[in-house]
Protein backbone atom coordinates (compact mmCIF):
# COMPACT_ATOMS: atom_id res chain seq x y z
CA UNK A 1 0.00 0.00 0.00
CA UNK A 2 1.10 3.18 -1.09
CA UNK A 3 2.80 5.64 1.90
CA UNK A 4 -0.08 8.10 0.86
CA UNK A 5 -3.34 6.03 0.38
CA UNK A 6 -5.76 5.03 3.28
CA UNK A 7 -7.28 2.14 3.58
CA UNK A 8 -10.78 1.80 3.76
CA UNK A 9 -12.17 -1.71 4.76
CA UNK A 10 -15.94 -2.75 4.41
CA UNK A 11 -17.47 -5.09 6.68
CA UNK A 12 -20.99 -6.06 5.30
CA UNK A 13 -23.85 -8.37 6.05
CA UNK A 14 -24.81 -10.92 3.11
CA UNK A 15 -28.04 -10.17 4.02
CA UNK A 16 -28.29 -6.46 3.93
CA UNK A 17 -27.76 -6.64 0.06
CA UNK A 18 -24.93 -4.18 0.22
CA UNK A 19 -23.45 -5.85 -3.02
CA UNK A 20 -25.93 -7.15 -4.11
CA UNK A 21 -26.45 -7.75 -8.75
CA UNK A 22 -28.93 -5.54 -9.27
CA UNK A 23 -27.16 -2.63 -7.66
CA UNK A 24 -23.43 -3.39 -9.18
CA UNK A 25 -23.95 0.28 -10.85
CA UNK A 26 -24.54 2.27 -7.10
CA UNK A 27 -21.92 -0.08 -5.67
CA UNK A 28 -19.07 0.64 -8.61
CA UNK A 29 -20.04 4.64 -8.30
CA UNK A 30 -19.46 4.18 -4.76
CA UNK A 31 -16.26 2.49 -4.80
CA UNK A 32 -15.20 5.34 -7.70
CA UNK A 33 -16.19 8.09 -4.94
CA UNK A 34 -14.33 6.75 -2.13
CA UNK A 35 -10.71 6.24 -4.57
CA UNK A 36 -11.65 9.93 -5.11
CA UNK A 37 -10.70 10.87 -1.81
CA UNK A 38 -7.50 8.65 -1.44
CA UNK A 39 -8.62 5.50 -0.31
CA UNK A 40 -7.54 1.68 -0.81
CA UNK A 41 -10.71 -0.05 -0.76
CA UNK A 42 -10.66 -4.16 0.33
CA UNK A 43 -14.21 -5.42 0.68
CA UNK A 44 -14.92 -8.20 3.48
CA UNK A 45 -18.38 -10.20 3.73
CA UNK A 46 -19.18 -11.35 7.09
CA UNK A 47 -21.30 -14.67 6.76
CA UNK A 48 -20.24 -16.45 9.70
CA UNK A 49 -19.52 -16.00 12.87
CA UNK A 50 -16.78 -19.12 12.76
CA UNK A 51 -14.82 -16.94 10.70
CA UNK A 52 -15.43 -13.29 11.99
CA UNK A 53 -12.65 -12.94 14.85
CA UNK A 54 -10.05 -13.87 11.93
CA UNK A 55 -11.53 -11.45 9.36
CA UNK A 56 -11.34 -9.11 12.01
CA UNK A 57 -7.38 -9.68 12.53
CA UNK A 58 -6.95 -9.19 8.97
CA UNK A 59 -8.76 -6.13 8.54
CA UNK A 60 -6.58 -4.31 11.97
CA UNK A 61 -3.50 -5.45 10.72
CA UNK A 62 -4.33 -3.47 7.42
CA UNK A 63 -4.90 -0.76 9.05
CA UNK A 64 -1.59 -0.90 11.48
CA UNK A 65 0.36 -1.64 9.09
CA UNK A 66 -0.60 1.62 7.31
CA UNK A 67 1.05 4.77 8.36
CA UNK A 68 -2.71 6.46 7.24
CA UNK A 69 -5.08 4.42 9.89
CA UNK A 70 -8.04 5.11 7.33
CA UNK A 71 -11.91 3.62 8.22
CA UNK A 72 -13.32 0.78 8.97
CA UNK A 73 -16.71 0.82 7.59
CA UNK A 74 -19.25 -1.11 8.81
CA UNK A 75 -22.55 -1.68 6.09
CA UNK A 76 -25.54 -3.14 7.84
CA UNK A 77 -27.82 -2.78 11.05
CA UNK A 78 -27.35 -2.30 14.32
CA UNK A 79 -25.88 -5.82 14.90
CA UNK A 80 -23.15 -5.58 12.06
CA UNK A 81 -22.37 -2.36 13.66
CA UNK A 82 -22.24 -3.83 17.37
CA UNK A 83 -19.83 -6.80 15.85
CA UNK A 84 -17.46 -4.46 14.43
CA UNK A 85 -17.40 -1.44 17.07
CA UNK A 86 -16.58 -4.49 19.70
CA UNK A 87 -13.15 -5.10 17.65
CA UNK A 88 -12.22 -1.16 17.12
CA UNK A 89 -12.92 0.09 20.99
CA UNK A 90 -9.78 1.14 22.24
CA UNK A 91 -8.27 1.29 18.99
CA UNK A 92 -7.08 4.75 16.90
CA UNK A 93 -8.92 3.34 13.60
CA UNK A 94 -12.18 5.16 13.27
CA UNK A 95 -15.58 3.25 12.33
CA UNK A 96 -17.85 4.57 9.24
CA UNK A 97 -21.45 3.91 8.73
CA UNK A 98 -23.19 2.62 6.19
CA UNK A 99 -26.96 2.72 7.92
CA UNK A 100 -28.68 -0.69 5.84
CA UNK A 101 -31.21 -1.33 9.25
CA UNK A 102 -34.47 -1.38 9.69
CA UNK A 103 -34.39 1.94 12.69
CA UNK A 104 -30.70 2.50 12.49
CA UNK A 105 -30.95 4.30 16.05
CA UNK A 106 -26.94 4.23 16.09
CA UNK A 107 -26.34 6.30 12.78
CA UNK A 108 -29.33 8.41 13.65
CA UNK A 109 -28.69 9.73 16.69
CA UNK A 110 -25.37 10.36 15.55
CA UNK A 111 -26.70 12.43 12.32
CA UNK A 112 -25.31 9.66 9.78
CA UNK A 113 -27.29 10.13 6.88
CA UNK A 114 -29.33 7.05 5.83
CA UNK A 115 -29.02 7.71 2.20
CA UNK A 116 -26.04 5.64 1.44
CA UNK A 117 -24.34 8.43 -0.93
CA UNK A 118 -24.12 10.82 1.93
CA UNK A 119 -23.14 8.37 4.50
CA UNK A 120 -20.24 7.23 2.49
CA UNK A 121 -19.25 11.64 2.43
CA UNK A 122 -19.46 11.44 6.10
CA UNK A 123 -16.88 8.85 5.79
CA UNK A 124 -15.25 10.55 3.42
CA UNK A 125 -14.59 13.91 4.39
CA UNK A 126 -16.79 13.92 8.33
CA UNK A 127 -15.17 14.21 11.72
CA UNK A 128 -14.17 12.02 14.01
CA UNK A 129 -16.63 11.58 17.55
CA UNK A 130 -15.53 9.48 20.33
CA UNK A 131 -18.67 7.85 21.73
CA UNK A 132 -19.37 5.79 24.93
CA UNK A 133 -20.04 2.11 24.53
CA UNK A 134 -22.39 0.09 27.29
CA UNK A 135 -20.86 -3.65 28.08
CA UNK A 136 -22.54 -6.87 29.61
CA UNK A 137 -19.89 -9.51 30.47
CA UNK A 138 -17.83 -10.21 27.73
CA UNK A 139 -19.87 -8.30 25.39
CA UNK A 140 -20.86 -4.97 24.18
CA UNK A 141 -24.47 -3.11 23.23
CA UNK A 142 -24.72 -0.07 21.42
CA UNK A 143 -28.47 0.47 21.30
CA UNK A 144 -29.80 -2.07 24.37
CA UNK A 145 -29.75 -5.02 25.80
CA UNK A 146 -32.93 -6.87 27.40
CA UNK A 147 -33.79 -10.14 29.19
CA UNK A 148 -37.19 -11.78 29.42
CA UNK A 149 -39.70 -10.87 26.81
CA UNK A 150 -37.95 -8.79 24.31
CA UNK A 151 -35.67 -11.75 23.20
CA UNK A 152 -38.70 -13.60 22.71
CA UNK A 153 -39.68 -10.38 20.92
CA UNK A 154 -37.11 -10.67 18.86
CA UNK A 155 -37.54 -13.98 17.93
CA UNK A 156 -40.95 -13.56 16.88
CA UNK A 157 -39.83 -10.38 14.93
CA UNK A 158 -37.54 -12.11 12.77
CA UNK A 159 -40.31 -14.83 11.56
CA UNK A 160 -42.38 -11.81 11.01
CA UNK A 161 -39.69 -10.21 8.78
CA UNK A 162 -38.94 -12.79 6.83
CA UNK A 163 -42.44 -13.57 5.95
CA UNK A 164 -43.68 -9.51 5.31
CA UNK A 165 -40.39 -8.06 5.05
CA UNK A 166 -38.69 -5.74 7.43
CA UNK A 167 -41.40 -3.51 8.32
CA UNK A 168 -40.93 -1.24 12.05
CA UNK A 169 -44.54 -2.48 12.35
CA UNK A 170 -43.33 -5.50 12.71
CA UNK A 171 -42.29 -4.70 16.08
CA UNK A 172 -45.13 -3.46 17.29
CA UNK A 173 -46.86 -6.86 15.83
CA UNK A 174 -44.20 -9.45 17.34
CA UNK A 175 -44.75 -7.67 20.53
CA UNK A 176 -48.36 -7.99 21.01
CA UNK A 177 -47.89 -11.38 19.79
CA UNK A 178 -45.79 -12.50 22.63
CA UNK A 179 -47.58 -10.73 25.15
CA UNK A 180 -50.79 -12.53 24.22
CA UNK A 181 -48.86 -16.03 24.80
CA UNK A 182 -46.19 -15.76 27.08
CA UNK A 183 -45.86 -13.42 30.57
CA UNK A 184 -43.55 -15.66 32.92
CA UNK A 185 -41.58 -13.93 35.37
CA UNK A 186 -37.50 -14.08 35.68
CA UNK A 187 -36.58 -13.66 39.66
CA UNK A 188 -33.61 -11.81 39.83
CA UNK A 189 -31.28 -9.75 42.48
CA UNK A 190 -30.25 -6.74 41.02
CA UNK A 191 -27.60 -4.49 42.33
CA UNK A 192 -27.60 -0.91 41.38
CA UNK A 193 -24.59 1.09 42.08
CA UNK A 194 -24.10 -0.98 45.33
CA UNK A 195 -27.74 -1.56 46.22
CA UNK A 196 -29.28 -4.80 45.92
CA UNK A 197 -32.61 -5.20 44.56
CA UNK A 198 -34.51 -8.60 44.65
CA UNK A 199 -36.90 -8.38 41.30
CA UNK A 200 -39.81 -10.55 39.85
CA UNK A 201 -39.84 -9.24 36.18
CA UNK A 202 -40.93 -10.22 32.67
CA UNK A 203 -38.74 -7.86 31.48
CA UNK A 204 -36.15 -5.49 32.11
CA UNK A 205 -34.53 -3.06 29.40
CA UNK A 206 -31.24 -1.63 29.41
CA UNK A 207 -30.53 1.42 26.66
CA UNK A 208 -27.49 3.28 25.32
CA UNK A 209 -29.04 4.99 22.92
CA UNK A 210 -30.80 8.56 23.81
CA UNK A 211 -32.54 8.63 20.71
CA UNK A 212 -34.52 5.55 21.22
CA UNK A 213 -34.96 6.39 24.81
CA UNK A 214 -36.35 9.68 23.72
CA UNK A 215 -38.62 7.64 21.12
CA UNK A 216 -39.72 5.78 23.98
CA UNK A 217 -40.55 8.94 25.48
CA UNK A 218 -38.37 7.70 28.66
CA UNK A 219 -36.52 10.34 30.32
CA UNK A 220 -33.98 8.46 30.94
CA UNK A 221 -32.82 9.35 27.62
CA UNK A 222 -30.74 12.18 29.31
CA UNK A 223 -28.56 9.29 31.36
CA UNK A 224 -27.90 7.35 28.17
CA UNK A 225 -26.68 10.85 27.26
CA UNK A 226 -24.07 11.12 29.95
CA UNK A 227 -22.32 7.91 29.80
CA UNK A 228 -24.54 6.09 32.51
CA UNK A 229 -26.52 3.07 32.72
CA UNK A 230 -30.03 3.14 31.71
CA UNK A 231 -32.14 0.75 32.96
CA UNK A 232 -36.27 0.10 32.77
CA UNK A 233 -37.71 -2.71 34.92
CA UNK A 234 -41.66 -3.75 34.38
CA UNK A 235 -42.65 -5.39 37.99
CA UNK A 236 -45.88 -7.07 37.11
CA UNK A 237 -46.24 -10.16 34.45
CA UNK A 238 -50.22 -10.69 34.13
CA UNK A 239 -51.40 -10.34 30.69
CA UNK A 240 -53.54 -7.58 31.33
CA UNK A 241 -51.11 -5.51 32.86
CA UNK A 242 -48.32 -6.08 30.12
CA UNK A 243 -50.88 -4.79 27.21
CA UNK A 244 -51.11 -1.55 29.32
CA UNK A 245 -47.44 -1.90 29.30
CA UNK A 246 -47.34 -2.22 25.18
CA UNK A 247 -49.96 0.41 24.57
CA UNK A 248 -48.68 3.06 26.88
CA UNK A 249 -45.15 2.07 24.74
CA UNK A 250 -47.11 2.50 21.44
CA UNK A 251 -48.66 5.92 22.92
CA UNK A 252 -45.12 7.05 23.83
CA UNK A 253 -46.29 7.09 27.57
CA UNK A 254 -44.20 4.29 28.81
CA UNK A 255 -42.84 6.51 31.73
CA UNK A 256 -46.61 6.79 32.83
CA UNK A 257 -47.02 3.21 32.58
CA UNK A 258 -47.81 1.69 36.52
CA UNK A 259 -45.67 -1.08 37.80
CA UNK A 260 -42.46 0.50 35.08
CA UNK A 261 -39.82 1.97 36.81
CA UNK A 262 -36.50 3.36 35.25
CA UNK A 263 -33.25 3.84 36.91
CA UNK A 264 -29.59 5.22 36.37
CA UNK A 265 -26.06 3.69 37.22
CA UNK A 266 -22.38 3.86 36.84
CA UNK A 267 -22.73 0.10 37.62
CA UNK A 268 -25.02 -3.16 37.31
CA UNK A 269 -25.26 -6.61 38.43
CA UNK A 270 -27.76 -8.86 37.61
CA UNK A 271 -28.04 -12.00 39.49
CA UNK A 272 -29.81 -15.31 39.03
CA UNK A 273 -30.35 -18.81 40.05
CA UNK A 274 -29.93 -20.00 36.54
CA UNK A 275 -26.09 -20.41 35.60
CA UNK A 276 -27.14 -18.46 31.61
CA UNK A 277 -29.28 -16.20 30.46
CA UNK A 278 -30.66 -14.95 26.86
CA UNK A 279 -29.74 -11.92 26.43
CA UNK A 280 -31.24 -9.60 23.45
CA UNK A 281 -27.82 -6.95 22.57
CA UNK A 282 -28.57 -4.85 19.63
CA UNK A 283 -31.19 -6.87 18.28
CA UNK A 284 -29.06 -10.21 18.13
CA UNK A 285 -29.66 -12.80 20.87
CA UNK A 286 -26.72 -14.47 23.02
CA UNK A 287 -26.47 -16.68 25.63
CA UNK A 288 -24.46 -15.56 28.40
CA UNK A 289 -23.57 -16.87 32.04
CA UNK A 290 -24.79 -14.90 35.07
CA UNK A 291 -24.39 -13.03 36.56
CA UNK A 292 -24.77 -10.37 34.40
CA UNK A 293 -22.31 -6.89 34.76
CA UNK A 294 -23.16 -3.77 33.29
CA UNK A 295 -20.78 -0.48 32.57
CA UNK A 296 -19.98 2.00 30.60
CA UNK A 297 -16.88 2.27 28.41
CA UNK A 298 -16.64 6.18 28.21
CA UNK A 299 -15.19 7.70 25.06
CA UNK A 300 -14.00 3.74 23.71
CA UNK A 301 -14.87 3.80 20.26
CA UNK A 302 -13.80 6.24 17.17
CA UNK A 303 -16.87 6.95 14.45
CA UNK A 304 -16.61 9.38 11.78
CA UNK A 305 -19.28 11.71 11.83
CA UNK A 306 -20.84 14.86 10.19
CA UNK A 307 -18.90 18.35 11.52
CA UNK A 308 -20.84 19.19 14.34
CA UNK A 309 -22.66 16.27 15.50
CA UNK A 310 -24.25 16.02 18.97
CA UNK A 311 -22.13 14.38 21.94
CA UNK A 312 -22.94 10.88 22.87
Amino acid sequence: MASNVKPLSIIYNQKSGFHAAQQDEEYERLMTFWTQYGFEIQVFELSSQASFDEMMRQVLARHQQSGLRGVVVAAGGDGTLNAVAKKLMHTDIPMGIIPLGTFNYVARVLNIPLDVFQAAEVIATGAIQKIHIATINDQIYLNNASLGLYPLFIQKRERYNRRLGRLPLNAYTSGLDVLLREHKSLKLAITVDGHKYPVATPLIFFGNNQLQLSDMKLRIAECAASGKLAGVVVAKSDRLSLLKMLWKLIQGKIDQASDVYSFCAEQIQVDCKKPKLTVALDGELVEMQTPLKFSVEKSALKVMVPHAAPSV
